[in-house]
């Protein structure tokens, strides 16, 4: 007599049989999620939603001032060559046609100049100058009036070639970084879809078992982005979600597919009808993908014990995407296999390979794609299990040398830097922060009062403002800015060094704790040095409850879907050896800057301070894709009777196929980012996809299976305490255990 079937057998036998309302169910929901997305838009997050601590109140209170959104611009006039200073004639002139011929656009107002009452900056060598300019109108939609004041600017540029004359700005930011980046996106976007097509045709040789998982996950995509449009009215994201949502989507939402398919298609190479293999697949595959998602999602969450407002916008993006991308592969999957049948199998690649073998061997024999045991792996792991001492050390060995660099992982803000690529105003900006240091990364000092403009907060500000500067780290650029009910005043003040190193940093800790106490009480500041402090600050303290909250929900959904203690403790160290060597990677890569001329970039020294804990997260639940899988594989031959050892051999090389192939389609995904043109993205890609790498290959196919051989019966041990867990099944319930054994592979 069968076991009760468990839940994703129960789905997909109910989806099978029910293909056409299952099929017309997702398409629904797919259009409403869609459709209700697109009515209300997506929420994105104000400015203070995103900073922590002093930052965060600082930015709350200009946020509700009231303030006109400005689009602030500068234009950099500076001697190429020659000794000719803002006094000269000619130096002069530009300066003044720069003022005539950008308002002549009409774009702009209150144009600042050196020769004004109120001066513009000027360098102490007076060989270097800024035109200083608002945009008229919204400054968030300054970007799409900027073109004709960046066309004048250049004109005059073209009329005094012995002046250096460029501008630079939010507005103008915004329009040449902004449409690169964007583009850089659809490029990474283009990439994928074709590398993930590719990689499913030559595992499959079947172009609609290819199209399959690609489509799933797209309306996966579709779905779980209109469903956060609808949720972030309630959690406001970052504009970046949308990207890791599809960078995450894109990679589970396929890897969840192919593990379906290639067990349904595994168990009618064997002789199974159509629904047997479906149903097989379902309790199975289906229940691994289950498992994955749920492990998955509990990683994602733990993003929301941030506290930090982006983190907990990517938790919200990714659950939903990886949520709508497990229920699709357990719902509307199995009715899409019961409607197509034999038809996903219709080839379209024929042909051979020789790939480290005697004479010609088929592809998809080579991955063991139609059933049977992979040649490649098995004959990895003949060694593997004969020698288990050897290979843990070579296997550790190698994954702690990698880990090693991690210990001097240090990280920093985003700055201008983070820009990689020939772009001239990133070059300006750089040139503007080298004449005015810290005029690009000034610290924001926000004080309220039932009047700022009144004498005595006047005197106060004056007082602030000689007492900084007299501490020689706190220079000019100085700026005030009054609200419209004269409520608050938002002070700027450049400060010394680039804005992320240690001396920008002492100088924000030295307006915060000297400065400001003695002039302005209950002042706050902000600014990308003092928000970047306050972040560090703020992960720094949460990283251990994220940490403890992540592994100790993964261990406990571990242990209870295997019943091992061993199991479960097991794939966790193994988890954080990944990650520990994908962060060593990244030092070296990016810190060091050894991979410099290979990706095209140049080092600033640090990582980008939020990258490690999001790849944390991401990977612990990601690598769990593979592990579940493959120890679901181990664990249903093991409970048909194998010994451990022939059960580790036979899941291993079983699943082989599925798993060289689901990590190559998300290295291949991840790899596009590291062609993008900010740092950030590119760390963020590099790593994901030297983790998978390392996780699927070193992890999963040596340190795995030679510590389950070393450790023998003791992989499913667990205390006696804990036998009222729950008895899960890891196979079809309702088929007998074969007589015959399948053979171990090892010598």
């Amino acid at each position: 007599m069968g076991r009760r079937k468990n839940l994703a057998a129960s789905v997909g036998g109910w989806s099978a049989r029910h293909r056409w309302w299952a099929l017309l169910i997702w398409i629904a929901f797919v259009a409403a999620a869609t459709f209700a997305g697109n009515a209300v838009g997506t929420a994105e997050m104000k400015d203070y939603e995103s900073a922590n601590g002093d930052s965060r109140q600082a930015q709350q209170i200009i946020d509700e001032a009231g303030y006109k959104n400005v689009a602030g611009e500068v234009v950099l006039v500076q001697t190429r060559t020659g000794t000719a200073t803002v006094g000269d004639p000619e130096f002069r002139r530009a300066v003044m046609d720069v003022k005539s011929a950008i308002e002549a656009t009409g774009q702009v107002e209150h144009v600042r100049t050196p020769y004004d009452q109120r001066p513009s900056p000027v360098t102490a060598d007076r060989r270097t100058t800024l035109v200083q300019f608002d945009m008229k109108g919204d400054g968030a939609t300054a970007e799409d009036r900027v073109q004709p004041v960046l066309d004048a600017v250049a004109g005059v540029q073209r009329a005094h070639p012995d002046l250096r004359v460029e501008q630079a700005g939010a507005a103008s930011s915004q329009k040449l970084i902004g449409e690169a980046i964007d583009k850089d996106f659809v490029r990474a976007e283009q990439l994928s879809l074709p590398i993930t097509l590719g990689i499913l045709l030559a595992a499959f040789g079947a172009l609609l078992a290819a199209v399959v998982p690609v489509a799933l996950a797209m309306t996966a995509i579709f779905s779980a982005t209109g469903l956060l449009a609808l949720t972030s009215h309630l959690l406001h994201v970052d504009s970046a979600t949308g990207n890791v949502m599809l960078l995450i989507g894109l990679a589970v939402g396929v890897d969840y597919s192919l593990f379906y398919i290639m067990r349904e298609r595994e168990e009618r190479a064997k002789g199974r009808d159509k629904r047997r293999a479906i149903e097989i697949a379902a309790a199975t595959s289906g229940r691994a993908v289950l498992i994955s998602g749920i492990t998955v999602i509990v990683a994602m969450a733990g993003m929301f014990l941030t506290g930090n407002g982006i983190f907990m916008g990517f938790a919200e993006g990714t659950i939903l995407v990886v949520l709508t991308a497990m229920v699709g592969s357990l719902t509307v999957l199995p009715a899409l296999l019961s409607l197509i049948g034999g038809k996903i199998d219709a080839r379209l690649i024929q042909g051979t390979v020789r790939f480290a073998t005697r004479g010609r061997v088929g592809w998809r024999r080579i991955l063991g794609v139609r059933g049977g045991q992979s040649r490649m792996w098995s004959a990895v792991m003949r060694p593997v299990l004969r020698h288990p001492v050897v290979s843990v050390l070579l296997a550790g060995g190698v994954l702690v040398a990698l880990a090693i660099p991690a210990t001097g992982l240090s990280t920093g803000g985003q700055t201008i830097d983070d820009l990689q690529g020939d772009y001239a105003i990133a070059q300006t900006f750089k040139r503007i922060d080298h004449a005015f240091p810290g005029g690009n990364e000034p610290a924001v000092v926000v004080i309220k009062a039932a009047d700022v403009t009144t004498p005595a907060v006047t005197a106060k500000i004056e007082d602030f403002k000689r007492r900084a500067m007299a501490t020689g780290e706190a220079n000019e650029p100085f700026d005030v800015q009054v609200n419209p009910d004269k409520t608050v005043a938002r002070i700027s003040i450049g400060i010394k060094g680039n804005g992320t190193d240690a001396a920008s940093e002492h100088a924000v800790r030295t307006l915060r704790e000297q400065v400001i106490p003695a002039t302005l009480p209950g002042a706050h500041v902000t600014g990308n040095t003092a928000g970047s402090m306050d972040f560090n600050d703020q992960l720094g303290g949460r990283l251990p409850l994220v940490f403890g909250f992540v592994l100790l929900l993964a261990f406990v959904l571990l242990l209870v879907s295997f019943r091992s203690l061993v199991v479960a403790v097991k794939a966790i160290l193994l988890n954080l050896l990944s990650v520990a060597a994908a962060y060593g990677v990244l030092v070296l890569v990016f810190q060091k800057g050894y991979g410099e001329s290979l990706l095209g970039f140049h080092s600033t020294g640090t990582i980008t301070n939020w990258v490690p804990l999001f790849l944390f997260v991401i990977l612990f639940g990601l690598s769990m894709d593979y592990h579940v899988f493959i120890l679901s594989r181990i664990r249903e031959a093991y409970d048909r009777g194998m010994r451990t050892e022939d059960a580790v051999s036979y899941g291993i090389t079983s699943t082989a196929a599925v798993v060289t192939s689901a990590a190559l389609i998300m290295v291949a995904v991840f790899a596009t980012f590291a062609t993008l043109s900010l740092l950030t993205f590119m760390e963020m890609g590099v790593g994901l996809a030297a983790a998978i790498l390392i996780d699927a290959t070193i992890v999963r196919a040596v340190l795995l299976p030679a510590t389950m051989k070393l450790l023998g019966d003791w992989n499913w041990y667990l205390p006696r305490w804990l036998g009222w867990l729950p008895v899960l099944s890891h196979g079809d319930d309702n088929e007998e255990v074969p007589e015959e054994r399948v053979p171990a592979l090892v010598g």
